[in-house]
């Protein structure tokens, strides 16, 4: 029970697992998760990360029973070295992030889903900011990828509410990339990630670095760090093979580097 890290075949896995919790996280679970995305984040065998939940739910957020038991500082604290720790490596990683997602995403839990790049849902996939329902601002950095999926006015509908969304809606608003079967939730995630495995996963990451920058600068300090990672990929060799699998006509052989 917790928190599980798994690395094998390039795919890195963190899998929430609190039997009994709906896989809601205690603090002491939150540092591990921070600590896990820092490992996979500076291993260059992992090239792919996949967020999971074990059991019916993706993640209930946090512990309920733990709540309310802290003093300002050290509630601040907790919030710095866990919460915000998890949303500032899931923002620095250079590397897909991918988060299958069945049962309940709901506070922290849809947070940290809103901070990867694709998020497969199944069809029992239900989304919440409940944070106003516990007399808390949403946290996890969920104001701030929510602005940028769907802008303000949809956000604050979202984030005032506290409303559930079904995993048909939350397509329909954006917020999910593809919908699947239950049963086929698992196999479609696994294999999603096998297929980014094929591919120069180096560029990826740059792709999702430039994807975070474009939002939060001018035109022009963007196009200049547009043209540094460019200039940095072209001497990668994962180029040297796209190049060299292009001419022979052939599939690349990509190690993410």
């Amino acid at each position: 029970m917790g928190i599980h890290l798994e690395k094998s075949e390039g795919i890195g896995r963190i899998t929430f697992d609190t039997a009994g919790r709906r896989n809601a996280l205690s603090p002491e679970e939150r540092y591990d998760m921070a600590e896990m995305l820092r490992e996979l984040r500076f291993d260059p065998e992992v090239r792919v990360v996949l967020l999971r939940g074990a059991g019916e739910d993706f993640c209930a957020g946090a512990d309920v029973s733990r709540m309310g038991k802290d003093s300002q500082g050290s509630a601040r604290a907790r919030m710095q070295r866990g919460v915000c720790g998890i949303a500032r490596e899931l923002a620095a990683i250079e590397k897909p992030v991918i988060s299958a997602v069945r049962g309940v995403a709901v506070g922290f839990g849809w947070s940290v889903a809103l901070a990867s790049d694709v998020v497969i849902a199944s069809e029992t996939a239900r989304f919440s900011l409940i944070f106003a329902k516990r007399g808390l601002a949403p946290d996890g950095g969920a104001v701030h990828f929510l602005i940028r999926h769907i802008g303000q006015l949809r956000a604050k509908e979202l984030a005032f509410s506290a409303r559930i969304l079904g995993a048909d809606e939350a397509y329909g608003m954006g917020l999910v990339s593809r919908v699947v079967a239950d049963d086929r939730l698992d196999a479609e995630a696994e294999e999603y990630c096998r297929q980014l495995l094929t591919m120069p996963t180096l560029a990826l990451g740059m792709t999702r670095h430039l994807f975070e920058v474009a939002t939060a600068t001018d035109l022009d300090t963007y196009l200049d760090i547009e043209a540094y990672t460019q200039s940095f990929l072209n001497q990668s060799q994962d180029y040297k093979e796209a190049v060299a699998a292009f001419m022979e006509k052939r599939a690349g052989v990509y190690h993410g580097r």
